[in-house]
């Protein structure tokens, strides 16, 4: 019987082994393939934008997506103090106070809480790209991505475009407003873009 203790003993720590083996394989898989926007040391700065050629409507977007950016408010803020994912709600809340206000296609409000029906949204009026190579987003677009990832759906803003990469700026990014860089001809979460001006 006491022979049997080093065995015991033995089976215990390579059972523990290969569990944290397993972890440790697992955790190199999600960080590999969660797309930048969704890592919490990405600290990327708000980019600095030529206004000059920009509408009016693109301006506001962007002056808006810059003051939230540095404000740091809680998504309550962004959701009319309902505590939710709240990336959608604050695209919702950016284009109301950029004068382009959203009608949620269920309740008539300006505030649309789901990334699936902020897509609905922007379809039905005639205001959405897929992202299959035949359009190329601009400044005040809306980004939206699907459920694939870790993360589930999500939405985001453009705020600069340089040849196939953007920057974006969105809300309830790791409870934050956050700036990412975004190359969505590679990024097979993006689905499309609402568009600012249909």
């Amino acid at each position: 019987m006491n022979a049997d203790k080093p065995n015991r003993r033995r089976r215990v720590m390579l059972w523990i082994a290969a569990v944290l083996g397993v972890v440790v394989v697992a955790g190199a898989v999600v960080i590999s393939v969660a797309p930048s926007r969704y890592l919490p040391w990405d600290t990327a700065e708000f980019p600095v934008t030529d206004l000059s050629a920009l509408t009016t409507d693109q301006v506001r977007v962007l002056e808006l997506l810059r003051a939230e950016h540095e404000q740091g408010r809680p998504g309550t803020f962004y959701s009319d103090g309902i505590d939710e994912e709240w990336c959608a709600d604050f695209v919702s809340w950016i284009m109301r106070e950029a004068g382009r206000p959203l009608s949620n296609p269920n309740s008539g409000s300006w505030r649309i809480p789901g990334v699936y029906t902020l897509q609905e949204y922007y379809q039905g009026i005639d205001a959405y790209s897929e992202n299959d190579g035949s359009y190329t987003p601009d400044i005040g677009d809306v980004v939206i991505y699907d459920s694939s990832r870790l993360s589930g759906q999500h939405t985001n803003i453009v705020v600069s475009v340089d040849g196939d990469k953007a920057i974006t700026v969105g809300g309830n990014e790791f409870g934050k407003v956050r700036v990412h860089d975004l190359d969505w001809t590679t990024d097979s979460a993006v689905v499309g873009f609402g568009t600012l001006h249909p």
